[in-house]
């Protein structure tokens, strides 16, 4: 059993983080900062040295694939002095203590945050908050507490008030899933030149904020700080609409000849990778992002009615024209790591 208890974008860097890794999308990539700092009464000094990136205890609790990938990273980049693992399962628990990167497991979200620096919560994003107000009582004082969620409107509205005066929230959202699940998939490079986005609040502590995107950055993450809710608007267009699309296309694609999937070549298998991740975990998502993910629908709608009206009006320029903007896209992402 899992534990109980009881729009806009900032396109600046931290004040703290003058050098930029570079812009997508107006977001600022921010290098790690290179002092301690004490602000608005969080002594982050007291408990970690941000003048090399690494604090000297950090627990994860929940480890899936993200939580097991930022230990092992942690690890090998020396971002840690000590880390402590919590997984709900005993088996687990028991995996866990075999792995050369973890030096210590707790049998309880409570034992594994005593003295903490940076606590890090992994657990399924409708877990995240009943996990933090189940350990809020048990935090060091001034403990930094982020997350690996990929919805952060709520957790962080509501964080605050689960922690009280323990500590701090900064929400955190690694751009670096998979299409599989499990800390045996992770692996230490998984956020290396890949996007994590840090969501403080406009009241966030700056020492705070800075603390959490500090960590990032010490794994090699590219650091983007947007609000909130900025970032559930973002990640519905490029994460979970494409998401949603693979899999309706699966599950369109079902209702036809199973034979012809025998036909298909590497087209088909790209284009719907992402189908195959675990639909209990999206589910999830889908019920914590509801209305960005709905208006992402719309959107897309919009465009997929524009084709359609084209082949119906045989205006094969409209068409051609609506395929060129996609191709124009496609072309500038990012390279991929």
């Amino acid at each position: 059993m899992w534990p109980r208890a009881g729009r806009t974008v900032s396109g600046e860097p931290h004040k703290n983080f003058p050098r930029t890794h570079g812009t997508a999308g107006g977001l600022a990539r921010s290098a790690p900062a290179r002092s301690a700092l004490t602000r608005r009464g969080l002594d982050i000094g007291a408990l970690c040295r941000l003048d090399n990136g690494v604090f000297a205890h950090i627990a994860i609790l929940a480890p899936g694939l993200l939580g097991g990938s930022v230990a092992r990273a942690a690890r090998h980049y020396g971002a840690a002095a000590r880390l402590t693992l919590w997984a709900r399962r005993p088996e687990t628990r028991g995996q866990l203590r075999a792995q050369p990167w973890c030096d210590h497991v707790a049998d309880t979200p409570a034992d594994a945050v005593r003295d903490a620096a940076l606590v890090i919560l992994c657990p399924p994003v409708d877990h995240i908050l009943p996990l933090l107000e189940a350990v809020a009582p048990h935090l060091a004082p001034g403990a930094l507490v982020t997350d690996v969620g990929s919805v952060k409107g709520e957790i962080c509205r509501r964080a605050p008030a689960a922690l009280g005066a323990r500590g701090q929230f900064v929400g955190s959202h690694p751009m670096a899933g998979s299409e599989k699940s499990g800390w045996e998939n992770s692996r230490a490079d998984l956020f290396a030149r890949r996007t994590v986005f840090v969501t403080p609040l406009p009241e966030t502590a700056p020492a705070a904020a800075d603390g959490v995107a500090a960590f990032w950055a010490a794994l090699e993450a590219d650091v983007a700080t947007v609000a909130p809710d900025a970032h559930d608007e973002i990640v519905a267009q490029i994460s979970h609409l494409p998401q949603i699309l693979a899999s309706t296309l699966c599950a369109h694609l079902a209702r036809h000849d199973a034979r012809w999937r025998n036909f298909a070549g590497a087209g088909l298998r790209d284009t719907t990778r992402l189908a195959a991740s675990d639909p209990r975990l999206w589910k999830t998502i889908l019920e914590q992002n509801r209305d960005e993910i709905l208006r992402a629908l719309r959107g897309y709608q919009d465009e997929l009615h524009a084709l359609e009206r084209a082949l119906a009006n045989r205006d094969w320029f409209e068409a051609q024209a609506i395929l060129e903007r996609g191709q124009a896209y496609r072309a500038q992402l990012r390279p991929a790591p």
